[in-house]
């Protein structure tokens, strides 16, 4: 890892073959001691740098605030904390061509884009490789990430500008043309169809793509290119994909993890314990311990913008504003919608599907000893029984595993029978009596949302409820004790791509290629089954007469709920509309036009740019 990251520092310190070919002249002209890029990229260590720098622009999407909400926002899973990132929750008037995420995931894409262009185009001249085989199983690399660029590229712009020229060798184009998103895909296949063929099965490097990255990634990309036309070719060519790694994982080098009688396969892809050699993961954004990262430490923030409201009403029941365990509390953006909570997730205690256990943070823990007195009884409609009861703190100094720092974090003591239970909150409903009789904080769907309207409560029309509007469910895939660094920082690997999915991918492909409501099921089976333990897997099955693709997209929200794939899932499908989103998430329809929100606006700094922004347009904003 650490050779790697000093590969990248290398080709960064090369950044003027990202330039125009007249700026890269003046370079030379005026800094004789300026390396030539064709001297740069004509040997091996320059052109392996070259390669390394192709993978820099996707860590400042995973783990990062602004890949969050053009990937997961907008759909009928989350909703906006308190009017954050507006643009992408709420489609507001925020969202035009000056909005900060917009131009980020444009820069970001094309910069990778052009990175991988030049390293392409040097492909043909470098030396020092003792085979052509071995060039092309390198540059296999950046073929690869430019498919991941171009694809997020155009399911996000729509018809934008296809390019597959390096600024090493071309000057800008200051009158683009926009290129047809058929176009886009053609490309986008071709590249990973080359990935396939010439990555190697196994890299040394975690994080590096192999083989089973790029069928993952081309099983994910055909089926997408389904809502173009042409649908029952291209779920063919999704399901061949699919089905190379689902029958061959031992070749691929890769393994879903299934249940045993104590535990489901499902936590097992989470687990702090597997997380770095994750034989689910086919692609990861791998993260360095000793911080020879890009942005060094700074990694794994996700967490903190689905952050639950610890510092403030939690305080009043021993939570800590600052944890290390939970993340930060004050940079809050997100919450899940109750379609999400108590619709697709199975809003009963004793479900046999553990998956919203494993994707949220639905107990929080005293960090220290909390009285519960008669205020704070009063405040929360607690019953007279709780005064005087002690909420015991659970913070000590980390004793599991690989610990990466010296830290105190809750959850270390008086564990036993949930005594340090600060607050409590599941996605199924308790007696109200009940909950005035517990300890804890208790907040379940009925505190939470309106049954009128199925969005959180607008508490000044409930003037007798306490205002929990801070305290929910927080999203927890991207955190564990383990590799929490500080209360903003984890260095756990983020994985982009899983096996996980490709079944369900192969279950849409089977439907939209032929109606094999069989073959669906079979797979969407595994999935089901693996989300429970042994003994209770028989209750997760389903039968081929329920395979439909609105199933297989609810069954990807149980599965795949915060990774980066919600938005294009219902835009592929055809769920993302106004009806819809009326349904599962009214606060996210209000604004909702068919006639601009499946694309986002044009970043006001490249129309800037252009000679013909006209002619370009902004996708109708």
């Amino acid at each position: 890892m650490k050779q790697q990251y000093k590969n990248i520092a290398i080709a960064l310190i090369a950044a003027a073959g990202i330039c125009t070919s007249s700026c890269r002249k003046q370079l030379e002209e005026y800094n004789p001691t300026t390396v030539t890029v064709n001297l740069a990229y004509g040997n091996k260590t320059g052109y392996e740098g070259l390669i390394n720098s192709c993978y820099t622009d996707m860590y400042f999407f995973y783990g990062k605030v602004d890949w969050i909400g053009p990937s997961e926002m907008g759909t009928d899973l989350w909703t906006t904390y308190s009017g954050q990132d507006s643009g992408m929750t709420n489609y507001d008037a925020t969202l035009i061509p000056t909005y900060g995420t917009v131009k980020t995931c444009w820069g970001g894409w094309y910069s990778c884009i052009n990175l991988c262009n030049t390293a392409i185009y040097f492909s043909k001249t470098v030396q020092g490789y003792a085979s052509q085989a071995d060039v092309n199983a390198k540059v296999a690399e950046a073929y690869f990430m430019r498919a991941w660029a171009n694809f997020n590229l155009v399911e996000q712009f729509g018809d934008v500008v296809l390019n597959t020229n390096s600024s090493a060798v071309s000057d800008a184009d200051l009158n683009p043309v926009r290129t047809p998103e058929t176009a886009f895909y053609d490309q986008i296949i071709s590249d990973l169809q080359f990935a396939c063929a010439n990555l190697p099965v196994s890299q040394t490097l975690r994080g590096r793509v192999a083989k089973k990255a790029a069928y993952g990634l081309l099983a994910k990309v055909c089926l997408q290119r389904t809502r173009l036309g042409d649908k029952e070719k291209y779920a063919k060519m999704a399901l061949d994909a699919s089905q190379e790694l689902i029958n061959n994982p031992g070749k691929y080098n890769c393994a879903l993890y299934l249940s045993d009688a104590t535990t489901s396969g499902f936590s097992k892809v989470f687990s702090a314990a597997n997380n770095k050699t994750n034989t689910e993961f086919l692609w990861t954004q791998a993260i360095d311990l000793t911080g020879l990262n890009p942005d060094g430490f700074n990694r794994g923030r996700t967490r903190q913008y689905y952050e639950a409201d610890l510092a403030g009403k939690g305080v009043d029941f021993g939570t800590s504003a600052t944890s290390i365990l939970y993340g930060r509390a004050n940079t809050k953006q997100y919450k899940p919608s109750a379609y999400l909570l108590t619709t697709l997730f199975d809003p009963r205690e004793t479900t046999p599907d553990t998956r919203f256990a494993n994707t949220f943070t639905y107990k929080y823990y005293a960090y220290s000893d909390k009285t519960i007195t008669q205020a704070i009884a009063t405040a929360y409609h607690k019953d007279a029984s709780v005064v005087g009861k002690t909420i015991l703190g659970t913070a000590a100094a980390y004793s599991g595993p690989n610990a990466i720092i010296s830290a105190t974090f809750e959850e270390e003591k008086n564990m036993t029978n949930d005594a340090g239970l600060a607050i409590f909150t599941p996605n199924w409903t308790i007696d109200p009596v009940t909950k005035s009789k517990m300890t804890a904080m208790v907040v379940d769907p009925s505190d939470l949302f309106d049954p009128a309207t199925g969005t959180y409560k607008d508490y000044t029309k409930f003037p007798n409820d306490v205002n929990y509007s801070g305290i929910f469910p927080s999203f927890k895939k991207y955190s564990n004790k383990m590799y929490s660094y500080n209360n903003q920082y984890w260095l756990g690997d983020i994985g982009i791509l899983r096996l996980g999915e490709v079944y369900l991918i192969a279950a849409e492909a089977a439907l939209l290629y032929n109606n094999d409501q069989a073959t669906a099921a079979n797979y969407v089976n595994v999935i089901r089954k693996r989300a429970a333990v042994t003994t209770r897997e028989t209750e997760m099955v389903v039968t081929p007469a329920q395979m439909t693709v609105k199933f297989i997209l609810d069954e990807r929200g149980r599965e795949l709920a915060g990774e980066h794939t919600r938005w294009i899932d219902l835009k592929r499908t055809g769920y993302l509309t106004k009806d819809y989103l009326t349904l599962t998430n009214p606060q996210a329809a209000v604004n909702f036009n068919p006639a601009k929100h499946l694309r986002r606006p044009i970043p006001q700094s490249f129309l800037d740019a252009i000679l013909n922004y006209k002619e370009f347009g902004n996708n109708g904003y």
